[in-house]
C-alpha cells in the first residue's frame, strides 16, 4: 500500500517540486501545509505515514511543529527541510525527534532515500 506524506513548506514552489518527487515514485500525498500551525491541524486531520516540514516558516516554525506534533503522536515520522545549513537548527530537529535532515536545494534520489530510510 502506498504510503502518505504530508508535505510543509511556506513556498507553493517547493511543496510542488516534492510533491513531483513523491508521487512519481508511488507514495500519495496526504496533503499540503503552508506553515506550522497549518501542518500541527493537518496532521491531526490525515495522520499521515511521514511528514516532510520545512524549518522556516512564518506563524510556526516547523521545529515548534515538529515539537507539537510529537506531543500528538510520539510515533510521528517527520524529515525537517531547511535551505539553512544551520547546525543548532539540524541539531535541535534531530533532538525534537526529527527522523533525517535534507538541505536545499535537495536531489530527488536524497529525498527519497530519507522517505525511504524513514517509512520504508
Amino acid at each position: 500500500m502506498a504510503k502518505n506524506i504530508l508535505i510543509c513548506d511556506d513556498a507553493a514552489f517547493m511543496r510542488m517540486m516534492i510533491k513531483d518527487i513523491l508521487t512519481k515514485n508511488g507514495y500519495n500525498i496526504a496533503g499540503e501545509a503552508e506553515n506550522g500551525q497549518k501542518a500541527v491541524e493537518k496532521y491531526n486531520e490525515t495522520k499521515p505515514d511521514l511528514v516532510m516540514m520545512d524549518i522556516t516558516m512564518p506563524e510556526m516554525d516547523g521545529i515548534q511543529a515538529l515539537k507539537k506534533i510529537k506531543e500528538v503522536d510520539a510515533d510521528a515520522k517527520i524529515i525537517m527541510c531547511s535551505a539553512m545549513g544551520q547546525q543548532a537548527m539540524v541539531i535541535e530537529s534531530i533532538q525534537s525527534g526529527a527522523k533525517d535532515f535534507i538541505v536545499k536545494p535537495f536531489q530527488a534520489d536524497r529525498v527519497l532515500e530519507a522517505v525511504k530510510k524513514a517509512i520504508g
